[in-house]
């Protein structure tokens, strides 16, 4: 008759006990069948959940016990029974406290305790306390615990029955001394081992003797608080073995059978990661003899319950006994999922007093079917050497399907990993016919997974299960440390939560870009025109192509037929500034890609004949970073995407590239590559100074890599008016003449202040096209005087080619001439642009409501009109709103007329300048200086050598700028260089080229996925580039969102979408702010994430001031030393003034039973230490500050 089927048919409890009796009635056995009713788990986390589902099966009732840490752990619930231990204690502590454990059982009836793996499981003094007690001790007899649990006895025994081992100790070592001698004689590598425990705790190669001592120290130390003993058990190391364990279980009456080995080759740190059963590739005869070997010596020593007997496999195909783990393994799974037999329900039986033959586990009944995977899941950061990770899990979601079970504690959205334990979050094991399909549905369950609010190893475990080495099943121990390239990740993008992240950072302090004004962003959701609606989807992706325009030129004939084609063009060209130019002007350049990506399919068909859209470079690239929190350069991929008929046209400001100061050259001429290679076309070359050796330079970078050269003429002066005599026709004249000859393909005059009025228009245009009447002429200019229109009709009728207009709503001002009115005043002439006035209605239309999207940036706030004053102070269009919102800033808004007068000043102080970015920051400045300082121009030349200028104003007196037209002013230079030197001729002309390969490692050790087009982000703007890298790490793609929730933030109860890429868009609901802080200094904001609660924790800035928060180490300052982890300090090895090397230990510190020696990352001298022995840190806190 069978009772038991061998895979898990398993009785009925009510049927339990009247089907034993009538099995002991047939048999003749004598052992005491004795049911279990109530099982307590000393344990906690994955293993004691186990255990209580096998109790459930059962019908026992299961009994919890919990740390004070671990009062909201899932185990403590899952119990029918639980109860606090270890009160007051530490958190391993309270694990290993046996007579509160045995009390706590006796007081509540347990009839058994099993106890998991770690902790107490191989104790012996605590299966004697269960014994001693009456309470069955779910595992083998005290004394057979007591003599596997030691190494050393482990080894005798195999030795007696006839099993192979590695040379070692012969007993447990407990000094330094001791292992010193031992590597003394029998020589290097050796391993220590905690005589006591298992798991990898308390585990040490050495190599080297100066490293024995260190080495002992901590694995003892670890040892000792993972086991409650310290003793090491040492043996020789053998090099590249496999590590192939077997599955044992005995019963009462001296049976033993083995359920075939399980191979734990994937080690780091001498933890198991992967484990496959059976082991691939294992010779037959060697599997036999190895399984042979186990069940022998569990005989000799009379083992009862399930164990695990360890070998180490070797090259040559020589096995050798290392230990015998008495008490179940964390990776029995799989070994279940190929036998069909449930350890832990077999282990309860056994104990109950059921023997193996009962259970119908009779050696020929095992058999082992198909393959099993198993991956511990951890939180742990395979990136930074597998440092355990702690924090709140604000994401999780799991991977499942047919051949896949999860074993799991703590894996649920809300849970914290504490620093306290082990870090195993889940274990994930997979089953199907062979390693190769198993691997293939543990590949898809782990990118399903979703874990959010700590890091964990599954990049890592992905990147093992492709390995084709692991595949074939060709690995050994050192299978990690030789493949460094399972160290490559891709990194989860995790956007979701880092956009939910940055809402809550807004929610609770505020704006992240500075807001200058009190006017707050429109409720509005602004459409853009309507095109075909076949051109474009929802999220912007092109369906069809738009007509050609003059990008296809550009394209077929090259800048040299490019310009030929504009120059034979019959009608007025125009290129739209609204992109870039005129944003900046009105809105303080803080227009998002968000907005710009919105209207460029209607840009792309409606307005296809526009000579350019100028939309990159100048003040909008660093801008980009500072306070948009946006990659520039994906914003112009973005937009050459939606826009592949109309050429780009950016600013570059000669040798200065898009920055404010001077480059290396190539610096510049890298730049220019790649500002070709992500889309753009038409660069304006100027300099702000008009300085020839810098204008060369950029005219040069833009030839070689590609781009259509337009070199750019700065206007300044008036030459209508004969009493100006600095910047004469002539002057421009013979400035052309130079640009011609460096080969520019058109000819730009940058009129940065709107000086050029209508009569010098005609005179300065009508003097270049007969001079050169082949050469493409284009004119910008601003209009805050109001003649805009004027004079750019004026240049029109003289022969230029193009000129730059901004649409009717961004119009005006300080920003371009009107499109409209341009379009409309060359209408049904010959310099008719052919763009319909309807068109240019409905592009303003959409400007015109998304302007209020910018109110707090509106330029209207301080600023009413146009005014001609600008022909007095000449101050450049984008600057004079800036120079407003600053002095209102300053509380200069009533002085704004005397910044004005000392702009104008201020210039002729320098010289009479060029005045354009960045020389007109120079001018800029030191008219805010004078007026808040309260000084007349006589007051600067009297006092310069008393007084300390801004910093932009001694660099441009140094020369960085390049030379000014009629050279510095003198004596004033050397009154504010006050000895020190100048600079001679170009600034970059004698720089050090940049090494892109030395600043793309300095940031990939702090920053991951870093493009080339970062790379010279940071070339450009350092400080900034970096900033904005942390930003985008930190939040996210923010600009992905819309413009007044970027702002501002959500509403609550506010539903809105953000779509992050093609075919993936998030919906997103605001629910509530806590209003009570964290002891941290923390508020949770909620929200719903396309249907699930999800909460983010926020600092909140002005509430946690008042709290005492441990010092953060600065992550760009290798001096400042962090912790790498949460954790507890052990030990502080130096104090201030102590001089350090590179690689000295600094401090020892621990988490989840693993230790860690925090090494000086320089050599230097100890400035600061901020820790001392016992004191509990979290990451990143500073540790030590070197000098």
């Amino acid at each position: 008759m069978m009772l038991w089927s061998l895979r898990g048919h398993h009785l009925l409890p009510g049927s339990r006990q009247t089907l034993l009796r009538w099995v002991r009635y047939q048999s003749a056995g004598t052992i005491e069948y004795k049911p279990i009713k109530k099982l307590m788990v000393a344990n906690r986390g994955e293993i004691s959940i186990r255990v209580m589902r096998a109790c459930t099966e059962l019908g026992i009732r299961s009994v919890a016990v919990y740390s004070e840490q671990d009062t909201m752990h899932m185990h403590r619930l899952k119990a029918d029974e639980s109860y606090l231990i270890g009160k007051g204690l530490p958190p391993v502590e309270a694990y290993l406290n046996i007579p509160e454990i045995i009390r706590v059982a006796k007081h509540n009836d347990v009839d058994a305790i099993h106890p998991g793996y770690g902790f107490l499981s191989e104790r012996a003094d605590f299966a004697q306390a269960c014994v001693d007690a009456g309470i069955r001790f779910v595992g083998p007899a005290p004394d057979v615990v007591r003599r596997m649990g030691d190494k050393v006895a482990a080894r005798r025994a195999a030795i007696e029955a006839g099993v192979r081992v590695v040379p070692g100790t012969d007993q447990p070592v407990t000094s330094t001394e001791e292992a010193v001698r031992f590597c003394q004689k029998h020589g290097l590598p050796v391993i220590f081992k905690a005589a006591y425990g298992g798991g990898g705790r308390g585990m040490r190669v050495v190599r080297n003797m100066e490293d024995v001592e260190e080495n002992f120290q901590r694995a003892t130390s670890e040892a000792k608080a993972a086991f409650g003993n310290g003793a090491m058990f040492i043996e020789r190391f053998i090099e590249n073995p496999r590590h192939i364990e077997v599955q044992v279980m005995g019963d009462k009456a001296g049976n033993v059978v083995h359920l075939y080995e399980r191979d734990c080759s994937v080690q780091r740190r001498h933890q198991k990661v992967v484990e496959i059963a059976p082991a691939p590739n294992l010779d037959p005869e060697v599997r036999d003899q190895m399984t042979a070997d186990a069940v022998k010596l569990c005989r000799h020593v009379g083992y009862e319950n399930a164990g695990t007997v360890e070998f180490l496999l070797d090259s040559k195909g020589q096995y050798y006994f290392i230990e015998v783990n008495a008490r179940l393994q964390v990776e029995h799974t799989v070994t279940e999922e190929i036998t069909g037999i449930d350890l832990v329900q077999s282990q309860i039986r056994v104990a109950e007093g059921l023997t193996l033959e009962e259970l119908g586990m009779t050696q020929e009944k095992v058999r082992p079917d198909g393959c099993a995977i198993q991956c511990r899941l951890t939180t742990e950061d395979p990136a930074r050497g597998f440092q355990p990770d702690t924090g709140r899990i604000e994401v999780f979601r799991s991977g499942e399907g047919m051949g896949i079970r999860l074993d799991g504690a703590s894996a649920f959205a809300g849970a914290i990993i504490s620093p306290y334990y082990d870090s195993l979050l889940v274990k994930v094991i997979a089953y199907a016919g062979d390693v190769q399909a198993a691997a293939n549905k543990m590949n898809r369950a782990l990118r399903e997974f979703r874990i959010r609010g700590v890091k964990t190893n599954i990049p890592f475990l992905l990147n093992v299960l492709e390995n084709q080495k692991f595949l074939s099943g060709t690995i050994d121990t050192n299978f990690i440390d030789e493949n460094p390239q399972l160290f490559q990740f891709q990194p989860s993008r995790n956007r979701a939560q880092k956009l939910l992240n940055y809402l809550g950072q807004v929610l609770v302090n505020g704006p992240s870009t500075p807001l200058a004004t009190g006017l707050q962003p429109a409720v509005v959701t602004v459409k853009p025109p309507d095109v075909d609606e076949l051109a474009v989807s929802a999220n912007h992706a092109i369906v069809t192509e738009p007509p050609a325009g003059w990008k296809q030129v550009l394209d077929k004939e090259g800048p040299e037929g490019f310009a030929r084609a504009v120059r034979q063009h019959p009608g007025l060209l125009l290129m739209d500034t609204t992109y870039r130019d005129a944003h900046q002007s009105l809105l303080a350049t803080r227009v998002r890609s968000h907005d710009l990506l919105k209207v460029s399919p209607f840009v792309s068909r409606r307005l296809s004949s526009l000579y350019a859209l100028e939309n990159w470079g100048g003040a909008t690239f660093d801008v980009a970073m500072r306070f948009l929190h946006e990659c520039p350069w994906e914003r112009l991929a973005d937009m050459r995407r939606l826009v592949p008929n109309v050429p780009f046209q950016m600013l570059l400001r000669g040798a200065n590239g898009v920055g404010y100061t001077s480059y290396p050259d190539n610096v510049v001429h890298e730049f220019c590559k790649l500002s070709v290679e992500a889309g753009m076309d038409i660069f304006r070359v100027f300099d702000s100074l008009n300085y020839l050796p810098n204008l060369l330079l950029g005219v040069e970078a833009v030839g070689n890599a590609g781009g259509v050269v337009e070199a750019s003429i700065c206007y300044s002066g008036d030459i209508s008016d004969p009493s100006r005599t600095k910047y004469t026709l002539p002057y421009y004249m013979q400035l052309a003449d130079d640009l011609v000859r460096a080969g520019t393909h058109v000819l730009c005059i940058k009129d940065m202040a709107g000086l050029l009025k209508p009569q010098a228009a005609t005179m300065l245009i009508g003097a270049l096209r007969d001079k050169y009447p082949e050469l493409p002429i284009h004119v910008h200019t601003h209009d805050t005087a109001g003649a805009g229109v004027a004079s750019m009709l004026r240049c029109a009728e003289a022969g230029a080619d193009v000129v730059d207009v901004a649409v009717d709503s961004m119009s005006g001002m300080t920003s371009q001439p009107s499109m409209g009115a341009v379009v409309a005043s060359v209408q049904r002439t010959p310099l008719d642009t052919g763009i319909p006035l309807s068109t240019v209605s409905d592009y303003s239309a959409f400007w015109e409501q998304t302007r209020t999207l910018y109110a707090p940036f509106e330029c209207t706030t301080t600023m009413r009109s146009g005014n001609a004053d600008v022909y007095l102070n000449e101050i450049p269009g984008g600057q004079y709103t800036n120079l407003q919102f600053q002095a209102f800033s300053l509380g200069l808004g009533d002085k704004f007329e005397k910044v004005k007068q000392a702009y104008r000043e201020a210039n002729m102080l320098l010289g009479d300048v060029i005045k354009v970015t960045p020389s007109s920051k120079t001018v800029g400045d030191l008219a805010q200086f004078m007026v808040q300082n309260n000084l007349s121009g006589q007051d600067v030349l009297d006092r310069a050598e008393d007084l300390s200028f801004p910093k932009s104003v001694i660099e441009f007196m140094q020369g960085y700028l390049g030379e000014p037209y009629g050279g510095f002013p003198q004596p004033l230079r050397n009154k504010v260089l006050m000895g020190l030197s100048p600079v001679e001729g170009r600034p970059g002309a004698n720089m050090k080229p940049m090494d892109f390969d030395a600043v793309r490692e300095q940031l990939e050790e702090r920053f991951s996925d870093l493009s080339k087009f970062d790379i010279m982000s940071y070339a450009m703007y350092p400080d900034v580039a970096t900033e904005f890298f942390q930003f985008r790490e930190k939040y996210g793609p923010v600009d992905k969102l819309d413009t007044r929730i970027f702002l501002v933030g959500p509403r609550v109860a506010e539903e809105f979408e953000v779509t992050i890429e093609r075919g993936k868009t998030l919906h997103i609901k605001t629910l509530a702010m806590a209003a009570d802080l964290t002891r941290s200094g923390e508020r949770e904001v909620f929200f719903e994430l396309n249907g699930q609660l999800r909460s983010v924790l926020i600092r909140d800035t002005e509430a946690a001031k008042e709290i005492e928060v441990h010092p953060k180490a600065d992550p760009g300052d290798k001096r400042s030393v962090g912790s790498p982890m949460n954790g507890t300090i052990l030990d502080v090895r130096v104090k201030p003034g102590d001089a350090v090397t590179k690689g000295q230990p600094l401090v020892v510190l621990s988490a989840m039973k693993m230790e860690m020696v925090v090494q000086a990352p320089a050599n230097g001298v100890v400035k600061t230490v901020e820790v001392d022995g016992g004191v509990k840190v979290t990451a990143d806190d500073l540790l030590v500050t070197l000098e």
